[in-house]
């Protein structure tokens, strides 16, 4: 009666990369815990000397570095051609953006300066505002008096002591 093998726990070598089958290879658990898998003792020996896979051209990783064993047709990927499209911005159309990238760099500097000026007034005439607000308050405002006061409390007896 022949045992069929179960393929699902295919390992991979940690150091050579080869597909380690069920019944074959050998463990190395480090004193950290993890847990590394051998297809057989060369491989084992190597990664114990602290030798780079990449350096031997047998390993898989040397073969995915250097490209080998790839078909060439597999590795081309076709590319799309991105193609610029422009499209209107919530706050411009199209037309008024196409408008402004023709414009000059004097005539943008002076509509720069245009909207800077108009801000700054803007915000003068606030200023101006707040503060004939403020003394409209002064003259009407009482002297402050803390909660205290208010409720009728005495005052705090001054210290004696020195």
């Amino acid at each position: 009666m022949k045992t069929a093998i179960n393929f699902n726990r295919i390992e991979t070598c940690n150091f050579s990369g080869f597909k380690i089958y069920p019944g074959h290879g050998s463990l190395y658990v480090r004193v950290d815990s993890r847990v590394y898998r051998f297809v057989n003792s060369k491989n084992k020996s190597l990664f114990l000397q602290r030798k780079k896979p990449a350096k031997f051209d047998w390993t898989i990783v040397f073969r995915r570095l250097h490209k080998k064993g790839i078909d060439e047709t597999a590795t081309k990927k076709r590319s799309k051609k991105t193609v610029k499209v422009q499209r209107s911005v919530v706050g411009a159309s199209l037309d008024v953006i196409k408008a402004k990238r023709e414009q000059t760099a004097e005539a943008r500097l002076s509509e720069r300066k245009k909207a800077i000026d108009a801000v700054k007034e803007k915000k003068k005439a606030a200023q101006q505002k707040k503060a004939a607000e403020k003394k409209v308050h002064q003259k009407n405002a009482q002297p402050k008096v803390s909660k205290q006061q208010a409720k009728g409390f005495a005052p705090k007896a001054a210290a004696t002591s020195r």
